[in-house]
Protein backbone atom coordinates (compact mmCIF):
# COMPACT_ATOMS: atom_id res chain seq x y z
CA UNK A 1 0.00 0.00 0.00
CA UNK A 2 1.45 3.34 -0.99
CA UNK A 3 1.90 6.15 1.47
CA UNK A 4 -0.72 8.86 1.26
CA UNK A 5 1.84 11.60 1.68
CA UNK A 6 4.85 10.41 -0.29
CA UNK A 7 8.22 12.17 -0.38
CA UNK A 8 8.47 15.01 -2.85
CA UNK A 9 4.89 16.18 -2.60
CA UNK A 10 4.38 19.86 -1.91
CA UNK A 11 2.63 21.34 1.08
CA UNK A 12 -0.29 22.32 -1.13
CA UNK A 13 -0.76 18.65 -2.08
CA UNK A 14 -0.55 17.56 1.54
CA UNK A 15 -3.13 20.13 2.59
CA UNK A 16 -5.40 19.12 -0.27
CA UNK A 17 -5.23 15.52 0.92
CA UNK A 18 -5.94 16.48 4.52
CA UNK A 19 -8.69 18.93 3.76
CA UNK A 20 -8.80 22.67 4.25
CA UNK A 21 -6.80 23.57 7.36
CA UNK A 22 -5.18 26.88 8.32
CA UNK A 23 -1.88 25.51 9.67
CA UNK A 24 0.26 22.37 9.75
CA UNK A 25 1.71 21.73 13.20
CA UNK A 26 4.87 19.64 13.63
CA UNK A 27 6.49 18.68 16.94
CA UNK A 28 10.29 18.80 16.68
CA UNK A 29 12.12 18.02 19.89
CA UNK A 30 10.60 20.16 22.61
CA UNK A 31 9.34 22.86 20.25
CA UNK A 32 6.13 22.88 18.25
CA UNK A 33 6.75 24.43 14.85
CA UNK A 34 3.68 25.72 13.06
CA UNK A 35 3.71 26.12 9.29
CA UNK A 36 1.33 28.93 8.40
CA UNK A 37 0.07 30.26 5.11
CA UNK A 38 1.16 33.92 5.17
CA UNK A 39 -0.12 36.46 2.58
CA UNK A 40 2.74 37.70 0.40
CA UNK A 41 1.58 41.29 0.98
CA UNK A 42 2.44 40.94 4.68
CA UNK A 43 6.06 39.88 4.00
CA UNK A 44 9.10 42.11 3.43
CA UNK A 45 12.73 41.38 2.54
CA UNK A 46 15.54 41.41 5.06
CA UNK A 47 17.81 44.44 4.44
CA UNK A 48 20.75 42.41 5.75
CA UNK A 49 20.08 39.48 3.43
CA UNK A 50 23.52 38.38 2.21
CA UNK A 51 22.31 37.55 -1.27
CA UNK A 52 21.68 40.72 -3.28
CA UNK A 53 21.39 39.35 -6.82
CA UNK A 54 18.63 37.05 -8.06
CA UNK A 55 18.97 35.86 -11.63
CA UNK A 56 15.80 36.22 -13.70
CA UNK A 57 16.26 32.86 -15.45
CA UNK A 58 16.58 31.01 -12.13
CA UNK A 59 13.56 32.80 -10.64
CA UNK A 60 11.46 32.01 -13.72
CA UNK A 61 12.44 28.33 -13.54
CA UNK A 62 11.54 28.19 -9.85
CA UNK A 63 8.27 30.03 -10.51
CA UNK A 64 7.35 27.43 -13.14
CA UNK A 65 8.11 24.64 -10.65
CA UNK A 66 6.00 26.34 -7.97
CA UNK A 67 3.07 26.65 -10.37
CA UNK A 68 3.24 22.92 -10.97
CA UNK A 69 4.15 21.53 -7.54
CA UNK A 70 3.68 24.35 -5.05
CA UNK A 71 6.28 25.58 -2.56
CA UNK A 72 8.03 22.42 -1.36
CA UNK A 73 9.88 24.02 1.57
CA UNK A 74 8.44 26.69 3.87
CA UNK A 75 10.32 29.96 4.19
CA UNK A 76 11.48 31.25 7.58
CA UNK A 77 10.05 34.55 8.85
CA UNK A 78 10.22 36.66 11.97
CA UNK A 79 7.58 39.12 13.16
CA UNK A 80 8.54 42.80 12.96
CA UNK A 81 6.90 46.08 13.96
CA UNK A 82 7.06 49.66 12.77
CA UNK A 83 7.32 48.68 9.11
CA UNK A 84 4.97 48.46 6.15
CA UNK A 85 4.86 44.68 6.51
CA UNK A 86 4.29 42.29 9.43
CA UNK A 87 6.94 39.68 8.72
CA UNK A 88 10.54 39.83 7.57
CA UNK A 89 12.24 37.07 5.58
CA UNK A 90 15.06 35.32 7.42
CA UNK A 91 15.56 32.51 4.89
CA UNK A 92 13.84 31.87 1.58
CA UNK A 93 13.72 35.18 -0.29
CA UNK A 94 14.26 33.37 -3.60
CA UNK A 95 11.18 31.20 -2.97
CA UNK A 96 9.25 34.32 -1.94
CA UNK A 97 10.13 36.17 -5.16
CA UNK A 98 9.38 33.14 -7.33
CA UNK A 99 6.01 32.68 -5.61
CA UNK A 100 5.10 36.23 -6.59
CA UNK A 101 6.05 35.48 -10.19
CA UNK A 102 3.97 32.30 -10.06
CA UNK A 103 0.90 34.34 -9.10
CA UNK A 104 0.56 33.01 -5.55
CA UNK A 105 -1.10 35.20 -2.93
CA UNK A 106 0.32 33.38 0.11
CA UNK A 107 3.26 31.14 0.99
CA UNK A 108 3.89 28.46 3.63
CA UNK A 109 6.17 29.82 6.33
CA UNK A 110 7.55 29.12 9.78
CA UNK A 111 7.50 32.18 12.05
CA UNK A 112 10.10 32.27 14.82
CA UNK A 113 11.14 34.84 17.41
CA UNK A 114 14.62 35.97 16.36
CA UNK A 115 16.70 39.04 17.16
CA UNK A 116 18.77 40.88 14.55
CA UNK A 117 21.91 38.84 15.22
CA UNK A 118 20.12 35.48 15.05
CA UNK A 119 18.37 36.47 11.83
CA UNK A 120 21.66 37.53 10.25
CA UNK A 121 23.37 34.31 11.34
CA UNK A 122 20.66 32.10 9.87
CA UNK A 123 20.52 34.04 6.61
CA UNK A 124 24.28 33.72 6.18
CA UNK A 125 24.43 30.04 7.08
CA UNK A 126 21.59 29.15 4.71
CA UNK A 127 23.18 30.97 1.80
CA UNK A 128 26.72 29.71 2.44
CA UNK A 129 25.55 26.11 2.83
CA UNK A 130 23.52 26.31 -0.37
CA UNK A 131 26.46 28.03 -2.12
CA UNK A 132 24.07 30.72 -3.39
CA UNK A 133 26.33 33.68 -2.68
CA UNK A 134 28.78 35.16 -5.12
CA UNK A 135 32.22 35.97 -3.60
CA UNK A 136 31.40 39.66 -3.09
CA UNK A 137 28.13 38.89 -1.29
CA UNK A 138 29.90 36.33 0.86
CA UNK A 139 32.61 38.82 1.86
CA UNK A 140 30.00 41.49 2.66
CA UNK A 141 28.05 38.99 4.80
CA UNK A 142 31.13 38.23 6.91
CA UNK A 143 31.81 41.95 7.32
CA UNK A 144 28.19 42.50 8.40
CA UNK A 145 28.52 39.90 11.14
CA UNK A 146 31.72 41.50 12.39
CA UNK A 147 30.52 45.12 12.16
CA UNK A 148 26.87 44.81 13.18
CA UNK A 149 26.99 41.85 15.57
CA UNK A 150 30.35 42.70 17.17
CA UNK A 151 31.74 39.28 16.20
CA UNK A 152 35.41 38.61 15.80
CA UNK A 153 37.00 36.39 13.18
CA UNK A 154 36.95 33.37 15.50
CA UNK A 155 33.19 33.79 16.07
CA UNK A 156 32.46 33.83 12.35
CA UNK A 157 34.75 30.85 11.84
CA UNK A 158 32.86 28.77 14.41
CA UNK A 159 29.50 29.91 13.03
CA UNK A 160 30.03 28.86 9.42
CA UNK A 161 32.57 26.07 9.89
CA UNK A 162 35.33 27.65 7.82
CA UNK A 163 38.84 28.63 8.92
CA UNK A 164 39.75 32.14 10.00
CA UNK A 165 42.26 32.34 7.13
CA UNK A 166 39.46 31.49 4.67
CA UNK A 167 37.26 34.28 6.05
CA UNK A 168 40.11 36.78 6.15
CA UNK A 169 41.02 35.91 2.57
CA UNK A 170 37.40 36.25 1.44
CA UNK A 171 37.07 39.67 3.07
CA UNK A 172 40.00 41.05 1.08
CA UNK A 173 37.49 41.64 -1.71
CA UNK A 174 35.65 44.25 0.37
CA UNK A 175 38.41 46.83 -0.09
CA UNK A 176 38.40 46.59 -3.88
CA UNK A 177 36.87 49.46 -5.90
CA UNK A 178 33.20 49.03 -6.77
CA UNK A 179 34.03 48.58 -10.46
CA UNK A 180 36.30 45.61 -9.70
CA UNK A 181 33.77 44.06 -7.30
CA UNK A 182 31.21 44.27 -10.08
CA UNK A 183 33.57 42.47 -12.45
CA UNK A 184 33.72 39.62 -9.93
CA UNK A 185 29.94 39.51 -9.51
CA UNK A 186 29.50 39.52 -13.30
CA UNK A 187 32.00 36.67 -13.66
CA UNK A 188 34.43 38.72 -15.76
CA UNK A 189 37.29 37.98 -13.36
CA UNK A 190 37.48 35.24 -10.73
CA UNK A 191 37.57 35.76 -6.98
CA UNK A 192 41.12 34.39 -7.00
CA UNK A 193 42.16 37.06 -9.50
CA UNK A 194 40.47 39.72 -7.38
CA UNK A 195 42.11 38.61 -4.13
CA UNK A 196 45.49 38.65 -5.85
CA UNK A 197 45.13 42.26 -7.06
CA UNK A 198 43.51 43.49 -3.83
CA UNK A 199 46.94 44.39 -2.39
CA UNK A 200 47.94 46.47 -5.42
CA UNK A 201 47.58 50.22 -5.64
CA UNK A 202 45.97 50.03 -9.11
CA UNK A 203 43.50 47.09 -8.97
CA UNK A 204 41.19 48.59 -11.62
CA UNK A 205 43.98 48.77 -14.18
CA UNK A 206 45.08 45.24 -13.34
CA UNK A 207 41.51 43.93 -13.60
CA UNK A 208 41.17 45.39 -17.10
CA UNK A 209 44.47 43.77 -18.07
CA UNK A 210 43.25 40.41 -16.76
CA UNK A 211 40.16 40.59 -18.96
CA UNK A 212 41.91 41.96 -22.03
CA UNK A 213 44.88 39.59 -21.93
CA UNK A 214 43.09 36.58 -20.38
CA UNK A 215 45.72 36.37 -17.65
CA UNK A 216 45.94 33.39 -15.32
CA UNK A 217 46.06 33.83 -11.54
CA UNK A 218 49.72 32.80 -11.58
CA UNK A 219 50.51 35.47 -14.20
CA UNK A 220 48.67 38.07 -12.13
CA UNK A 221 50.60 37.11 -8.98
CA UNK A 222 53.88 37.70 -10.81
CA UNK A 223 52.60 41.01 -12.14
CA UNK A 224 51.45 42.18 -8.69
CA UNK A 225 54.95 41.61 -7.27
CA UNK A 226 56.29 44.22 -9.67
CA UNK A 227 53.68 46.94 -9.03
CA UNK A 228 53.28 49.38 -6.17
CA UNK A 229 51.38 48.06 -3.15
CA UNK A 230 48.37 49.85 -1.67
CA UNK A 231 49.14 51.87 1.46
CA UNK A 232 46.70 49.79 3.54
CA UNK A 233 48.31 46.60 2.29
CA UNK A 234 51.81 47.79 3.17
CA UNK A 235 50.64 48.77 6.63
CA UNK A 236 49.02 45.41 7.19
CA UNK A 237 51.78 43.19 5.85
CA UNK A 238 54.86 44.98 7.13
CA UNK A 239 56.57 44.12 10.40
CA UNK A 240 56.12 46.75 13.08
CA UNK A 241 58.86 46.01 15.67
CA UNK A 242 62.37 47.32 14.84
CA UNK A 243 65.19 44.77 14.96
CA UNK A 244 66.85 46.61 17.84
CA UNK A 245 63.68 46.35 19.92
CA UNK A 246 63.31 42.65 19.04
CA UNK A 247 66.79 41.99 20.42
CA UNK A 248 66.02 43.94 23.59
CA UNK A 249 62.79 41.97 24.16
CA UNK A 250 64.67 38.70 23.70
CA UNK A 251 67.37 39.83 26.12
CA UNK A 252 64.83 40.91 28.77
CA UNK A 253 63.01 37.57 28.57
CA UNK A 254 66.27 35.67 28.81
CA UNK A 255 67.36 37.63 31.88
CA UNK A 256 64.02 37.08 33.57
CA UNK A 257 63.56 33.38 32.79
CA UNK A 258 67.24 32.38 32.60
CA UNK A 259 66.77 30.53 29.29
CA UNK A 260 67.29 31.44 25.60
CA UNK A 261 64.33 33.20 23.96
CA UNK A 262 63.51 34.18 20.39
CA UNK A 263 60.82 36.61 19.19
CA UNK A 264 59.44 35.96 15.70
CA UNK A 265 57.12 38.65 14.31
CA UNK A 266 54.98 37.78 11.34
CA UNK A 267 52.95 39.89 8.95
CA UNK A 268 50.01 41.81 10.33
CA UNK A 269 51.43 42.05 13.87
CA UNK A 270 51.13 38.33 14.68
CA UNK A 271 54.06 36.25 15.85
CA UNK A 272 55.43 33.95 18.49
CA UNK A 273 57.96 33.80 21.33
CA UNK A 274 60.11 30.66 21.33
CA UNK A 275 61.54 29.50 24.66
CA UNK A 276 64.23 26.81 24.67
CA UNK A 277 65.01 24.37 27.48
CA UNK A 278 67.60 21.58 27.63
CA UNK A 279 66.22 19.22 30.26
CA UNK A 280 63.06 18.14 32.06
CA UNK A 281 64.05 19.91 35.31
CA UNK A 282 64.66 23.09 33.31
CA UNK A 283 61.19 22.73 31.77
CA UNK A 284 59.60 22.33 35.21
CA UNK A 285 61.43 25.40 36.47
CA UNK A 286 60.30 27.38 33.41
CA UNK A 287 56.67 26.33 33.84
CA UNK A 288 56.75 27.33 37.49
CA UNK A 289 58.01 30.80 36.55
CA UNK A 290 55.45 31.27 33.78
CA UNK A 291 52.52 30.14 35.90
CA UNK A 292 53.65 32.30 38.79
Amino acid sequence: MSSKFGLGRGLADIQAGMGTIPDISILTGGERVVIKQIPLTQIGANPDQPRKTFKDAELNDLAASIKEKGVLQPILLRAVSGRSYNYEIVAGERRFRASKLAGLTEIPAVVKKLDDNNAMEIALIENVQRENLDPIEEAAAYKNLIDKCSYDMADVSRLIGKSESYIRNAMRLIDLPESVRQMVSDGKISASHARTIAVAENPEELARDIIENKMSVADVAIRVKSVKRAGKSREYTSKTIPDSEVKKIESDIQKSLKIPAKLVERRGGAGQIILKFSSRPELQELLAKLIK
